[in-house]
């Protein structure tokens, strides 16, 4: 067993003696050595100074861990809102060009509307005749397969919420963000001056969130949809007033549609997939997600999923190889 995972066994007992006492970490610490000092021989048991030396190494130790994690927590953060800004640029550029969208007319009303630049024509009958353009066929099928794919998913969608930009939701008293790894959850905290960490109380369980500021009721005191990983779990004060909590799934396959049991559902089918994202997983795994957001994205246009369209696919070349064969009355499903 390695080192890290000695000391982790040990996190459920520390989270109990954290959450007991008032003075955040300086008070754990003063509690941690002063079990040293009354029941060992830690400060005196051995030569001048090697107290110090074991503390300040084990603390370098440490240190540097918790730099290296940061660090590299920042990164995947800084990457999660490149990804965002580009989704955003992409929507943004997608209502243009749908609002750009050119109406097609025929050679009839194209020397109508000559005709009325010239002065030949009715300028008001030119622009009525070609604003009264019926759909194109290709806009008529688009059009049907767009209503097929909403009414497909007007069962499932019911009393359910758009997803925000970050494929999470905002909440009266805080928003959330997820990818398939993990969740951002941001809290506003309601504080007249400063908030400092001593003053907040966050309680992570495997399946559990307690939440808020000391002295007040909790904002968040519930189970959570999934189990998240307690260990890999953290949170920061951010500019004194926003606590920014980070909690890391044990299922990495799936959309949460909400945080706790009390809040609204998001429509996880609305849900944009970070395709940047595939790269971390492994081969078995990112082919499995490949597939899923595929016959995700066919069945929301009203098309066979992979599978359906790979017996599509056998039967036909059956049928292909075997024209002797009357299929006019045979039912497929």
């Amino acid at each position: 067993m390695s080192q890290y995972s000695e000391t982790e066994k040990f996190d459920g007992m520390l989270f109990a003696m954290a959450n007991q006492v008032e003075g955040g970490v300086f008070q754990l610490l003063d509690v941690y050595f002063g079990f040293l000092r009354r029941k060992t021989d830690f400060f005196v048991g051995g030569q001048g100074g090697q107290a110090e030396k074991i503390a300040m190494d084990k603390f370098k130790y440490h240190q540097k861990l918790a730099i290296k994690e940061k660090a590299e927590k920042d990164a995947a953060k800084t990457k999660r809102e490149e990804i965002k800004k580009k989704e955003k640029s992409k929507r943004e550029r997608e209502e243009e060009i749908k609002a750009s969208k050119i109406i097609e007319v025929t050679e009839e009303e194209a020397q109508k509307l000559e005709d009325a630049k010239s002065g030949k024509g009715d300028p008001a009958a030119a622009a009525s005749s070609s604003g009264d353009k019926q759909p194109t066929e290709a806009a008529k099928k688009q059009e049907a397969a767009d209503d097929k794919a909403d009414s497909s998913d007007d069962e499932d969608s019911k009393g359910k919420i758009k997803p925000n930009m970050g494929n999470g939701a905002d909440m009266p008293n805080y928003s959330w963000t997820q990818t398939l790894q993990e969740i951002e959850l941001r809290i506003p905290l309601k504080a007249d001056g400063r908030v400092k960490g001593k003053d907040v109380y966050c309680e992570v369980k495997r399946k559990h969130l307690r939440i808020g500021m000391k002295g007040q009721p909790p904002i968040i005191d519930e189970a959570t949809f999934n189990e998240i990983k307690q260990e890999e779990s953290y949170w920061t004060i951010d500019n004194n007033k926003t606590l920014t909590l980070n909690l890391e799934k044990i299922n990495q396959m799936e959309w949460w549609p909400h945080i706790v049991p009390s809040d609204p559902e998001i429509n996880t089918k609305k849900v944009s997939p970070e395709n940047s994202k595939l790269s971390d997983l492994d081969g078995e795994t990112r082919g499995m997600v490949e597939k899923m957001m595929y016959d995700n994205q066919r069945k929301q246009q009203g098309l066979p999923t992979s599978d359906e369209q790979k017996k599509h696919d056998m039967l036909q070349k059956f049928m292909t190889q075997h024209p002797e064969m009357d299929f006019s009355n045979a039912k497929f499903s």
